[in-house]
């Protein structure tokens, strides 16, 4: 018989939280906690989670993704496409139970796996299982105020997957690495035929991680601002922001990238 899902036995030493999880948490820390417990049992059990993950389950994948909770208005509606084993639409959903979030995935297994989390966390959040493109996964989850995804695929891809899923002025947020500067430049043009405008890179929890997650930003244009004209938007620079409510950080900045990075 599998155990229970984010059971509440002590985690080993080394899946502890870092402090930067008490300022993203809060006092809902406990159930992060159950989160890095799941992933690190059943996650890898069920091949969601890879074993080398597991000793840095908290940097690179759990806090990695909550800290983007600082870039969604109060009480949002969000969607997060192919969400896997819940990144990162669990640890946002437990860093801002404000938030009314959808995860959508097309494989049963994590589909499984999240359900069974959710229920046994007491989390409010809504599981369909499919593909974004599916006319039924649009019907269901349309007209979000944000579409996230981290992982899922190229920029280009994911404009086609997440902007019918968006609201008019809604915003597609994807989780990128270091590279996300270069991969705008390169599908920016793909945004703009799709339906986004107002590009930005922005980086998350500056002054909380050490590395803070890099996010490209677009917004979903309604249909009389868009236009074939070449996309003007300047994607060469990254803009750290802060956490919206007596957070950590509350500057917004802009710098310049240095060539070759």
């Amino acid at each position: 018989m599998e155990r229970e899902l984010g059971g509440s036995a002590a985690l080993p030493t080394e899946l502890e939280p870092p402090a930067a999880a008490a300022t993203v948490f809060g006092d809902r820390l406990d159930i992060a906690r159950r989160y890095c417990a799941a992933l690190a049992t059943s996650g890898v059990e069920r091949g969601l989670i890879g074993p080398r993950e597991v000793p840095r389950l908290w940097d690179r994948h759990i806090l990695n993704c909550a800290v983007v909770a600082e870039l969604m208005p109060e009480g949002a509606t969000v969607v997060d496409i192919g969400s896997g084993a819940g990144l990162p639409g669990i640890p946002l959903a437990i860093a801002r139970p404000d938030l009314r979030i959808t995860l959508v995935e097309p494989l049963l297994r994590r589909t499984v796996f999240l359900s069974e989390f959710i229920e046994s966390a007491g989390l409010d959040i809504t599981v369909v299982r499919g593909r974004a493109e599916q006319s039924g996964v649009m019907k269901e989850a349309g007209g979000a105020d944000v579409v996230t995804s981290r992982a899922v695929a190229p920029l280009a891809k994911l404009a086609q997957w997440s902007l019918p899923l968006l609201r008019d002025h809604g915003r597609m947020l994807a989780l990128k690495g270091v590279s996300a500067t270069e991969e705008l430049e390169r599908d920016g043009e793909a945004l703009t035929r799709a339906g986004a405008g107002n590009f930005e890179v922005l980086e998350c929890g500056v002054g909380v991680l050490d590395t803070p997650t890099v996010v490209i930003s677009a917004e979903r244009l309604p249909r009389a601002e868009r236009t074939p004209r070449r996309r003007t938007e300047k994607v060469g620079s990254r803009r750290a922001v802060g956490r919206p409510e007596g957070g950590v950080l509350r500057r917004s900045t802009e710098r310049r990238r240095s060539s070759g990075k």
